[in-house]
């Protein structure tokens, strides 16, 4: 540990930082935080579907959650002292999992290699609550592999099925290539 990170469940996760954006929007599950979200797309989504039509509304609902993720994945970076790496992201999951928002199966968790499959998605499950399910691939699926260009741009990610899209289980694979330096 190197004073910026703490022990949690087995492994080291980074202290958040006294003063930011990330702290205060942390405070929120982001379960809640993407019940609160949805609400607002919506009816923007709604919105643009009245002028502009179905097409050019989920385009631009797609384009959003996709820069809003990236964004987030950015932020999320910035709390470490270094490039983070699989075994970071497999850390930082927990703000992804709390509230049992999801159940995950750990496969593998290494610094170049995390794959898990997600047995559980309340998520999905909120969407579909919400009457949203049709769009919930695009304001929760959509969002994994863009959060991982802002968080570290080196990591490839692969999932070959989601539960939102009626999958038993979503299977997601993350590799991160070894430096040769």
């Amino acid at each position: 540990m190197n004073g910026t990170e703490r022990h949690v469940n087995g492994g080291y996760e980074p202290t958040p930082p006294e003063e930011s954006e990330a702290t205060a929007s942390a405070e929120v599950p982001i379960i809640e935080q993407r019940r609160i979200e949805a609400n607002i797309l919506k009816q923007v989504y709604d919105t643009l579907v009245a002028s502009h039509g179905e097409a050019v509304a989920t385009q631009t609902l797609r384009d959003t959650v996709i820069r809003s993720a990236e964004q987030q994945g950015e932020t999320m970076r910035k709390r470490f002292d270094h490039m983070p790496d699989l075994v970071d992201l497999k850390n930082v999951l927990a703000l992804w999992t709390a509230e049992d928002a999801l159940r995950l199966d750990v496969l593998q968790a290494t610094p170049h290699e995390l794959a898990f499959n997600v047995t559980r998605c309340r998520y999905a499950e909120l969407y579909r609550e919400m009457g949203l399910g049709a769009l919930g691939g695009i304001l929760s699926c959509s969002r994994d592999g863009t959060f991982c260009k802002g968080f570290n741009p080196a990591i490839t990610f692969e999932r070959s099925q989601t539960i939102m899209e009626g999958a038993s289980h979503c299977d997601f694979r993350f590799t991160l290539e070894k430096d040769e330096g």
